[in-house]
């Protein structure tokens, strides 16, 4: 398919009640088909939710007891890949068949991941996207995903893939998804600086790939008064403020950024510009220097242990 209708959804999650935010994505997918999208990106933990301005009770060589009370709170908010909260998305691409770019909270046994899931309306669930680095005291309550879920998936849509947020600044990281042939970049954040837009622009123009950034746009009401948040308690205060976007390979913006509130973004997207656009770029092509510069891209999984039968080596 070269050409068709893409949405990026900018709306806010439903913190500590996933199967809330299930349903509001429901709708939102349906609404997106109802107008003829084909694609449909939502922002990075819109299933968990995004606790923005939470400290979780960790000054530095110290976690306080309510700290942690809190880190239970958002670990049973989280959702697992065999949940209820995962089965109401890919219900819902199977309805529309929509190819659906999910931010999540995901749960794995005791640790949490910043996770991007890819739903195929054919197939369902298709694979994953663990964020590789969580930003400042992300790293409080995120666990480090690895090399192994660094998809890019071959459709009739494009090559789609995800990178999450300030994963977005690694040079080496946007190499690998650019290795990989991806025309059609997925950034779901929960950056709502001015700044987000020249770094979607400058990945598209890297990249000469289509680059569809989701990010909420949600208020501190929505996180209820037990909610600990050092930006304010005023339940009006935007603490996210969107800022969603879509970019075409040469750096247009098809898709404007905006700040006023939830609401779906569209844009058509052509597959043959991205062809067009390596004309005179290809960065893992005709304009790498291999010869001075190389990736290595370790696509294993990491795990703690590893369990040998009797008579094998590690």
């Amino acid at each position: 398919m070269a050409s068709y209708r893409a949405a990026v959804v900018q709306a806010g999650s439903v913190p500590f009640d996933p199967a809330a935010a299930a349903d509001k994505a429901h709708g939102l997918i349906c609404q997106a088909a109802a107008t003829g999208a084909r694609l449909a990106v939502f922002p990075e933990a819109f299933l968990g939710g995004y606790p923005k301005g939470a400290s979780f009770g960790t000054p530095v060589g110290l976690r306080q007891p309510e700290g942690r009370r809190a880190f239970q709170r958002y670990f049973d908010a989280a959702v697992t890949l065999d949940g209820p909260e995962v089965a109401r998305i890919a219900e819902a691409a199977v309805e529309t068949g929509l190819f659906i770019v999910m931010g999540v909270i995901e749960r794995d046994g005791g640790t949490l991941y910043c996770t991007a899931l890819f739903f195929d309306g054919a197939k369902g669930l298709v694979g994953k996207h663990r964020k590789l680095m969580p930003t400042a005291a992300e790293r409080l309550i995120w666990g480090f995903g690895d090399g192994s879920t660094l998809p890019v998936f071959e459709t009739s849509l494009g090559r789609i893939g995800a990178v999450i947020c300030w994963e977005n600044y690694m040079p080496m990281l946007r190499m690998a998804m650019y290795d990989q042939g991806i025309s059609v970049y997925c950034a779901p954040t929960a950056d709502d600086r001015p700044t987000w837009l020249g770094t979607m622009q400058h990945i598209a123009l890297e990249g000469r790939c289509f680059v569809l950034s989701a990010c909420q746009h949600i208020r501190r009401g929505a996180y209820g008064t037990d909610f600990e948040c050092s930006l304010g308690d005023d339940p009006d205060l935007v603490l996210m403020r969107g800022g969603s976007c879509i970019i075409s390979p040469l750096g247009a913006v098809l898709s404007p950024p905006d700040f006023e509130g939830e609401t779906i973004l569209y844009a058509e997207i052509d597959l043959d510009d991205v062809s067009r656009g390596k004309y005179d770029f290809d960065v893992t092509g005709h304009y790498a220097r291999p010869d001075v510069f190389s990736l290595t891209v370790d696509t294993r999984p990491r795990v703690a242990v590893v369990r040998l039968l009797a008579g094998e080596t590690g």
